[in-house]
């Protein structure tokens, strides 16, 4: 069920591109451009990291588990939304991340190339 969530929401995404703006939030994100996806993304991202932060500190408190799970699932929402902004299906991401799989992060870090 996980992997085909994924699959349904970016197809939804794809269709919200002939939405109106005004009924729908992810047409009006597409309207605003990838620099408005980008901010919400960084928004997550922020929220996300303040969760993971306060979970550290507080070890098994499930309120704070929760809200790491709620706003990591925003962060990936948003995401998806900047890749159907751009036409760039998740399979395609999942292609890069099936070809590091069991190399060391350190050497598929080293192996980029330097710009």
């Amino acid at each position: 069920m996980s992997a085909r969530i994924i699959e349904k929401l970016y197809n939804v995404l794809q269709a919200r591109k002939g939405a109106s703006p005004e009924s729908s939030y992810v047409a009006s994100l597409y309207d605003k451009g990838s620099v408005k996806i980008s901010e919400k993304i960084r928004e997550e991202a922020e929220e996300t990291i303040v969760e993971g932060l306060r979970l550290e500190k507080s070890g098994a408190d499930e309120a704070i588990r929760e809200a790491l799970i709620s706003e990591s699932a925003d962060l990936v929402f948003h995401l998806l939304v900047l890749f159907s902004h751009h036409d760039i299906h998740p399979d395609e991401v999942f292609k890069v991340l099936e070809a590091r799989f069991g190399t060391s992060g350190h050497d598929e870090k080293a192996s980029r190339s330097k710009v």
